[in-house]
């Protein structure tokens, strides 16, 4: 849940919820695209305008694949974008192969005898080992990773059945990773192995591992990146269009259509100084729609001139 601290006009009015994101941006943009091509004819071709639900779960692609949506509206490539705070407005990025990685979700749970805290010795409590496990966790990107491959190993939940005076018998540890290679996901589940089952024996805990992946790695399409880039570099200029030097470590879940036809994934600038994604304070800032829009027109119209 996020409680919006914007002074927008069209702020969000229900109490933990808001667009934390700038999907209703990148849909308010969609419409202009589509509003723009309406009015011109300076292409020769079928556009298929897709409005995906659900990519913050990474289950909106896939479900509308499943829903047949490549044999109900066929096309030969398809193009996605985001906004990204702390780039410039009118600034744009994308690079051939990589530019977003895959995400797994695990679960951890160790598994005692809980107790009272004045008697730890009397237990085999859970708290001391997950703290350990969780610094232990670390260690797998740093030493057990080739460093020529990006990877992140993040824990962001530690729950446990204990309480002020009670030692947890049972605590789980919840988090995600992010790599850009399958081979990399298998050998930080791998090791996430070897660990729990390490700092689990050495307390005489049991402990149980759910491991999923969950988003796939986005990798462009090398002829179609570069073919953006060359367009970005006409509407925004060569020095506000550039190609990005490294991947992004957030994962998007339009890598599924790129299963199916070559594709391209762009970002566009909403402000140097703009809140993050997924902050209380985060603005689409609607100065980026006309960007959005002007880069994808002319997009169409050279993958489709008359």
């Amino acid at each position: 849940m996020i409680e919006e601290k914007t002074n927008l006009e069209y702020r969000s009015t229900i109490p933990g919820v808001m667009h934390a994101c700038g999907h209703d941006g990148h849909t308010a943009t969609l419409l202009g695209i589509a509003e723009t091509l309406t009015k011109n004819d300076h292409f020769d071709g079928v556009i298929h305008f897709i409005f995906q639900p659900a990519e913050e779960w990474g289950k909106g692609a896939q479900a509308m694949i499943d829903d047949g949506l490549m044999q109900k509206f066929p096309f030969e490539e398809i193009w996605g974008f985001h906004n990204m705070p702390g780039m410039p407005i009118g600034n744009f990025e994308t690079r051939p192969g990589p530019i977003m990685s895959a995400e797994d979700n695990f679960e951890i749970q160790l598994i005692g005898i809980g107790g009272h805290a004045s008697k730890p010795q009397v237990g085999k409590e859970t708290m001391l080992p997950a703290c350990s496990l969780i610094m232990a966790l670390q260690t797998i990107v740093s030493r057990r990773i080739d460093p020529t491959d990006i990877a992140v190993v993040s824990v962001t939940e530690l729950i446990t059945d204990g309480s002020r005076n009670i030692l947890p018998g049972l605590s789980r540890i919840l988090g995600d990773a992010r790599s850009f290679r399958n081979e990399v996901s298998l050998a930080i589940e791998n090791e996430m192995t070897v660990v729990t089952a390490g700092i689990a024996s050495t307390h005489g805990l049991d402990y149980s591992i759910n491991y999923t992946r969950e988003f796939i790695p986005l990798i462009n399409n090398d002829k179609l990146a570069e073919h953006a880039i060359k367009v970005g570099q006409k509407v925004f200029g060569p020095e506000r269009a550039k190609l990005a030097n490294q991947p992004v470590t957030g994962s998007e879940d339009f890598a599924r259509f790129l299963d199916h036809v070559p594709g391209c994934y762009v970002f566009f600038g909403n402000g140097e100084n703009s809140a993050p994604l997924h902050n209380s304070s985060y603005d689409f800032n609607d100065d980026a729609l006309e960007h959005g829009v002007n880069y994808f027109v002319n997009l169409v119209q050279s993958r489709f001139k008359p």
